[in-house]
């Protein structure tokens, strides 16, 4: 299993947010690990499964959002019994063997260890030796409440419920931002917004600025329709409204373009669900 590989850089970044820290030492001490370890990580470019799991524990954020990046920095309802520290990090490593694999194979719904062997492409003796030595293996257990939605504090701890209830979209809630700068789409932190107005569920919500207007994108929605889309010309992003004609062909419009090309021809990154425009 990968210990976050090829993403390290960013993990690491995300899990300074998540503490609300600023340097390699003062993360360090979040996660009870020598002050060296995290420049370490840095170097080899891969973050250890135990921060990872201590870390959205400890405060809250969404696991999705702390591996991959996506969706924004939620926090779910956690349990007031919840251990923090060096005490958390202690639970989790000593929660392994048999009772960890008996909470994964539950979350994958699984009757057999061949199936986990199957799906995680590993050997039964590799599970076994999990059991024989009480084990905690990290990387499974993120990977699982990854795949699954599981929480993850009962996959690790077996403390709570096998499914919480996480902050809904429509509540308070951060999401990325954009800003669309000569066709370019630029990182620019995240923007709090109350999404109740929005009566459609969004999935993976984003704020896109310009000089001139702003929109919340819903970047998961790909398949075309009429209606208005955040689309890439010839590598270069702006918002039009789209028109489906026949043939697979559309009419694009906005404020300074009407055209038509084919469908194939332009590259969909997300449909528009709200539009601010500013007035200045």
């Amino acid at each position: 299993m990968s210990n976050f590989e090829s993403n390290a850089q960013e993990v690491i970044k995300r899990l300074f947010s998540a503490y609300g820290v600023t340097t390699q030492r003062a993360l360090a001490e979040a996660l009870n690990v020598p002050s060296n370890n995290v420049s370490a990580w840095s170097q080899r470019n891969s973050v250890p499964s135990s921060a990872i799991i201590k870390c959205v524990l400890d405060t809250g954020v969404d696991l999705q959002w702390l591996v991959n990046g996506e969706l924004a920095k939620a926090n779910y309802k956690r349990g007031a019994e919840l251990l923090s520290g060096e005490s958390l990090l202690n639970e989790i490593t000593s929660n392994g063997g048999k009772a960890v694999l008996r909470r994964i194979m539950d979350a994958y719904e699984f009757t057999l260890q061949k199936q986990l062997c199957e799906l995680l492409g590993i050997s039964s003796g590799t599970v076994s030796t999990w059991i024989r030595r009480n084990y905690f293996p990290g990387d499974v257990v993120v990977a699982c409440a990854l795949e699954t939605g599981v929480d993850l504090q009962w996959l690790a701890l077996g403390k709570g419920k096998q499914h919480i209830e996480t902050d809904k979209l429509s509540a308070n809630h951060s999401i990325p931002r954009r800003n669309l700068i000569a066709g370019s789409l630029q990182e620019a932190g995240l923007w709090e917004i109350n999404l109740n107005f929005i009566s459609q569920t969004l999935v993976e919500p984003v704020f896109i600025s310009s000089s001139n207007y702003a929109w919340v994108v819903d970047m998961n929605i790909g398949e075309i329709s009429n209606g208005r889309w955040l689309m890439g010309i010839d590598g270069k992003y702006d918002v039009y409204d789209i028109a489906l004609l026949p043939g697979r062909k559309i009419s694009v419009t906005n404020k300074g373009t009407n055209f038509t090309c084919g469908a194939e021809e332009v590259k969909i990154a997300g449909k528009v669900v709200f539009t601010m425009d500013y007035n200045f």
